[in-house]
């Protein structure tokens, strides 16, 4: 069926020739970064962790998010979710794909992963978190493919698919319960050491992630005769549970708020009055804190009003303000807030460099690469068979 990707309008090939460029010069910025070491990068020895983890944190979320459709439409027959079940899968196929490659840069010599590998350790979160990784990558590389294939032929899937298809569900959980894991297991950073990081994490992924889907499918019905929902009834299902995810996410946020500034623990609440109000003239993040307040709280409003929920000119842009939210909370503000201030009560800033930026942006390529492919090959099975 890979065949399919490679017959397409002028559009698309203009398309693919842009994301290829930029992947050429992500990949320049990786070999400056390979050959000079991550002092190319502006990460230091207080902030260890910086744009490409932030990237790897949020991205997990996405790839977990597939499960909001496979849970309804195999366990609860919820037919409406049918055409859209493929185009969740996916997207969870390049969401795993760019973790993965966030991981290796952000570790410098890519060699190093081989240390995960070639001596594991049951005590190591790492490890957990790679073989969930891997192992979610598998299934829906599995399942996706092989349900698609049987449709193609016009057969049902063949009967050994449906029990990987039960398993995808408690897997794609297990995914973002171990990422949260990682950072809530390290009683060195305060503002992780939170019994609801895994909470916090799946009311996020099960929020920003069903948005972007979303957002894919309207871009699919403008660009394609496949229309992966009709009546628009599946689309308004799933901005309910973006709707209320996003709304628990929030009470989550505002739970870990009372906790730190109520019981008035200097090192709990030192991060939080960082990234709200500065710390010691220091205020880089402040901006970006309110941007996400404020685009999570204008999403959620725009969502809960039928008004402007059903309106299909507004529902992109409250779909946008929770991504973007997500992405700056969950991402950014999450992970840098995390080592600041330092073990001496030291505020010492991060900023991502342009060398960071363009290594981003070529992984960000790859991934809209990849969901261009394995669209293109849906799309067009759909198209053929209607």
């Amino acid at each position: 069926m890979l065949e399919k990707a490679l017959t397409g309008s002028k559009k698309y090939w203009a398309w693919i020739f842009v994301l290829l460029a930029v992947i050429a010069v992500g990949f320049y910025a990786y070999l400056n970064q390979f050959n000079n070491g991550l002092g190319v990068t502006g990460m230091s020895r207080d902030v260890s962790w910086g744009l490409y983890i932030a990237q790897f944190t949020f991205l997990v979320g996405v790839a977990a998010s597939a499960v909001m459709l496979v849970l309804p439409y195999y366990l609860h027959d919820f037919k409406k979710f049918g055409k859209m079940v493929i185009l969740g899968e996916f997207l969870a196929i390049p969401a795993v794909i760019m973790c993965m490659l966030f991981i290796v840069v952000d570790l410098g010599q890519p060699m190093r992963i081989m240390n995960v590998i070639l001596y594991p350790s049951p005590r190591s979160v790492m490890f957990y978190d790679m073989c969930v990784l891997i192992g979610y990558l598998c299934i829906n590389l599995v399942v996706g493919w092989t349900t698609l294939g049987a449709e193609r032929k016009g057969t049902p899937p063949p009967a050994w698919v449906k029990p990987i298809i039960y398993l995808s569900i408690p897997w794609a959980v297990s995914i973002h319960t171990v990422t949260a894991f990682l950072y809530a297991g390290l009683p060195g950073r305060h503002l992780w050491l939170s019994a609801i990081m895994a909470a916090r994490f799946l009311a996020s992924a099960f929020a920003a992630g069903p948005a972007i889907l979303i957002l894919l499918c309207l871009i699919v019905r403008k660009v394609s005769k496949f229309d992966p929902d009709p009546g628009l009834g599946a689309i308004q299902s799933l901005v309910k549970i973006v709707r209320y995810a996003m709304i628990a996410n929030v009470f989550f946020y505002i739970l870990e708020l009372f906790t730190a500034f109520y019981s008035n623990v200097p090192e709990y609440s030192a991060p939080l009055r960082y990234i709200f109000v500065g710390m010691d003239g220091h205020t880089n993040l402040v901006p970006f804190m309110w941007t996400a307040v404020f685009l999570a709280f204008a999403g959620i409003l725009l969502l809960v009003f039928p008004q402007t929920r059903k309106n299909g000119k507004i529902l992109p842009f409250a779909l946008l303000a929770i991504i973007i939210a997500n992405w700056i909370d969950k991402g950014m503000i999450l992970i840098v807030a995390g080592f600041v201030p330092n073990s001496f009560e030291r505020v010492i800033e991060y900023t991502p460099s342009l060398n960071e930026i363009l290594v981003t942006l070529g992984v960000y390529s790859i991934g809209m690469l990849l969901i261009t492919v394995l669209y293109k090959v849906a799309i067009s099975v759909r198209e053929e068979k209607a």
